[in-house]
């Protein structure tokens, strides 16, 4: 593996850095809303999971009384 000197390192950084696409501010306001919704879903999906699990375990535990 070839070695570069500091100078060459520092080109290149700056090199790589000037492709970098950032993205609109209405990409990221519809990437935001996307991920709440998202995240919304997957916590009612895993609320109702819990409850039926903590349901089952209540009536199998109410069995060994």
């Amino acid at each position: 593996m070839a070695k570069t000197s500091p100078g060459q390192f520092i080109n290149q950084v700056k090199a790589e850095a000037q492709k970098i696409v950032w993205p609109t501010s209405r990409e990221t306001v519809q990437t935001t809303i996307m991920v709440l919704i998202m995240t919304t879903i997957l916590s009612l999906f895993f609320f109702g999971v819990d409850t039926v699990f903590n349901a089952i375990v209540s009536w199998l535990t109410s069995l060994a009384r």
